[in-house]
Parts: structure tokens; sequence; C-alpha cells
């Protein structure tokens, strides 16, 4: 009996990734609206027994500033149209784009696989909506036009060369920022930080931490997806020359004390942005105290040059990371 069930396994295994190359697809047919997206279209078998030797794709609206992958031993071509509309990508108003993409020249034998790819931007396309991406595979002989586009009351499964399909999904909820988190006797409310302009590598981001218990606790460091780093800095006026200082040691919390975290003073330092920060967006970001322990907290991000909330008896001026970092002279990490 298991040698039976295993044999119908393993056909059945061999069955689905056969049907997988069936068709040229893509890897990850589906993507979330305003993302960025990495497109890798699978060759499978060529025309018949005929190898392939071109791959054309048509760019479908709503997927901008596209920007293909050159393949060694190929030659590869676009072609520039205008969109539909007009289309805002990190600041930058686009109004035309790749459209098309062509490999040409090389070789992939039926028995091979490949893979030609592309990187874009979903713009703000509908959640729910099915882009398509016609492809001509040209080969020595012959060629395959995957064009098919399913009509109402047939589905993929009814076509004989169907177009790859890009499903497109919501973005997932935003974490509620500007909210009060407690862990154990920890209190973290206001957390947010400023917009970033475009290229810019380096953030700041703040917060105010209360210690409610009677032993004292140290925020010792965090971690987000958003950057490489996130590291605890101090800002401090000495001999009229601005300094920022790394505190190596965390930021200690007396019991019942009050610790604000913002421009001007102590502050995170996001070093290593993996894209712009948006005003009116969100993002995580996992704080670690010495004691109480780790946990995650949402972040509001605000408009470029927006301050926090004063607070009594502040006077220091505050100061935008995005447009100081680089004149900013570094002094011996805080002890």
């Amino acid at each position: 009996m298991s040698i039976t069930r295993t044999a119908a396994a393993t056909a059945l295994l061999l069955f689905s990734a056969g049907a997988a190359f069936a068709h040229v697809t893509l890897e990850k047919p589906e993507a979330t609206s305003g993302a960025s997206y990495k497109a890798v279209l699978r060759i499978g078998h060529g025309c018949g027994a005929s190898a392939t030797t071109g791959l054309s794709v048509e760019i479908p609206e709503g997927l901008v500033a596209v920007k293909p992958m050159p393949k060694p031993g190929w030659q590869l071509t676009t072609q520039i149209g205008p969109y539909a509309t007009p289309v805002t990508v990190y600041g930058q108003k686009l109004e035309s784009g790749t459209r098309n993409i062509s490999w040409t020249g090389g070789k992939v034998q039926d028995s091979e696989y490949d893979e030609f790819v592309f990187v874009g931007q979903l713009g703000d396309v509908k959640p729910g909506t099915t882009l398509y991406l016609p492809v001509l595979q040209t080969c020595e002989t012959g060629e395959n036009r995957w064009v098919e586009i399913p009509k109402d009351g047939q589905t993929m499964r009814d076509l004989k060369f169907p177009a790859p399909t890009l499903k497109v999904s919501a973005p997932p909820a935003k974490a509620q920022a500007n909210v009060a988190i407690t862990l154990g006797p920890i209190r973290i409310e206001k957390a947010w930080a400023r917009a970033t302009p475009g290229g810019s590598t380096i953030g700041g981001a703040y917060l105010k931490v209360t210690n409610t218990g009677a032993v004292a606790d140290k925020l010792v460091s965090g971690e987000t997806g958003i950057s490489d780093r996130f590291e605890l800095h101090d800002m401090s006026m000495t001999d009229g020359v601005m300094q920022m200082r790394p505190v190596a040691d965390g930021i200690t919390l007396a019991p019942g004390q009050i610790v604000e975290l913002r421009p001007g003073g102590l502050h995170v330092m996001l070093v290593g942005l993996k894209q712009p920060l948006k005003a009116g967006e969100n993002f995580s970001a996992v704080l670690k105290f010495e004691k109480a322990g780790t946990i995650s907290v949402p972040f509001a991000v605000q408009p470029i040059g927006a301050g926090a909330p004063m607070t009594m008896g502040s006077d220091m001026p505050e100061m935008d990371h995005s447009q100081h970092m680089q004149q900013m002279m570094v002094a011996p990490a805080v002890k």
C-alpha cells in the first residue's frame, strides 16, 4: 500500500512540475498595489522541439518604471511609450516608460529551462485587478504567441496560449501608530519618523518611553525591515558645534523616568534605508529592552521637516537627518 501511495504521489509531483512549465508564466503571479515588483518569466520549452531564440513581453498599464535585466549572450531592446495616466514614483512624475522588452540572439534548447527578468513598480492599481503580460516566444522554427486572455465564462485552463497573469492584491493593513503600547512596566507612545527625500539612505525616528516600574531598565537596541541598521544616537551643542554621538550602551530608564527621543537630542538613526520614508505611511520596528524584553512598535511617518510636540524645558533646535548627516561631526560614543 505504501509503495502504491508513494508512486502516486511521485506521479502527481511530476505532473504538477510539468504543468507549471507547460506555458510561459511568472514566478510570482501576485503583487501588492503600489509596491515594487520583480518579474521572472519562466521558459520551460521551445516551439515544439525547436529552440527558443527570442522573447518579447508587453508591459501592461499599471506596471511602471520598468527596467529589464540584461542576459549574457542576448541582445536587449526596449520600446518607450506614454502611460495612459502620469504616475509619481519616489517623488518623480513619470509620463512615459518601458512598454515592451525584447531579448534576442540567444538560444534555449527545448530540453532546457531559462528565465527572463525585469523589475518595476505597481502604480495605483485597484486590488483584485488581474494584469496580463502578452509574450511572444520566437524559435528557430515557428513561434508561440502567449497572448490569449479569457473571455466571460472562460478560465485560464480553457486557453491554449494564455498570457502570463499578475494578480494585484491590497497592501497589508497598516499598524495603528500614535497609540500607547505597554511592555510590562514600559510604556511607549508618540512613535514617529520624518519623511525622507528620494535618494536619502538615512532617516530619523523618535518616540516617548516611560518606565512606570520600580526597577531601572534600558533601551538597548532595535531593528526594522526598512533599513540596514537601527542606531541610538544623541545630539548636543559643544563649543558652538552640533555634535552627534552614538549611544553605545543604550538609554537608561530609571524607575518612573520619562525619556523622549526627539529631533535635536536623543533619537533613532535609520541607516541604509531600503526605500524613502513617505509621509502618511507607517513602518514597524522591534525595540529591545534589557529587562522588559522586545516589542514591535508602529512608527507614523510625518512630512519632511515635521517637528515633534514641544515638551517643557526643551530649547534644543530641531534638525532634519535627511539634510545634515553628511555635515555632522560624529563625536565619541556616550558612556
